[in-house]
């Protein structure tokens, strides 16, 4: 039967030639071959690198902020696109619209010409056309008020000029075809003819006066 004390001493470790165990021999051998403490960088070095880092984070900042705002552009431009295609979706057939309300009011004026007021078929011709206005209009599209308003080629369109002595020089004095707008967005110009200042009779009175003169 094996004794404790032999186990014990069996399991002992044996000494290295320099008397110490293998154990305490490994862990010095471990502690020999770790890398050595690094030197403190200098104290220039340490500012110049942490300036470094001070502009990139900036720079980062910066960069964040303007990535930002392009974002919020984007966006508000966006809904405003989106806003001009639901508000003006119906331009196209509004536009094609307008030649059924030309064709009505032409055949109202010709009949009106050739029948009385109260003639069925007229009636029923203008109820049409009021029925078309009422949806236009539904649809927020509205005819210009041109007639005897000074000419703007934003909405009118000049088709002749006309000798007028009660209207001043550049007022519409005829409309030849109606405009019309969508929302604040023009559908249609209006066809006009435009009032000019009566040169003829100021020639005239210039004879006269150099007749007189003479």
């Amino acid at each position: 039967m094996v004794k404790r004390d032999d186990f014990e001493h069996n399991t002992e470790l044996e000494p290295n030639e320099n008397g110490e165990s293998g154990e305490e021999s490994e862990c010095i051998e471990c502690r020999s071959e770790s890398s050595p403490a690094e030197e403190p960088l200098p104290f220039e070095e340490v500012i110049a690198q942490l300036s470094a880092a001070e502009k990139q984070a900036q720079d980062n900042y910066e960069r964040l902020l303007r990535v930002s705002a392009e974002f919020e552009n984007y966006k508000k431009r966006t809904a405003r696109e989106m806003q001009d295609v639901m508000k003006y979706a119906n331009e196209k057939i509004a536009r094609e619209m307008l030649t059924v309300v030309d064709n009505l009011e032409r055949a109202i004026a010709s009949a009106s010409e050739r029948c009385t007021s109260d003639d069925p078929l007229v009636q029923g011709v203008e109820i049409t056309l009021s029925e078309t206005l009422k949806l236009l209009e539904k649809h927020h599209v509205f005819p210009i008020q041109a007639l005897g308003q000074p000419f703007d080629p934003n909405f009118h369109q000049a088709m002749m000029q006309e000798e007028v002595g009660d209207q001043p020089q550049n007022t519409v004095v005829r409309e030849l075809q109606k405009g019309y707008m969508i929302h604040d967005r023009l559908l249609r110009p209006s066809l006009v003819a435009v009032s000019k200042s009566g040169g003829t009779k100021k020639e005239n009175n210039g004879e006269n006066a150099s007749s007189e003169n003479g």
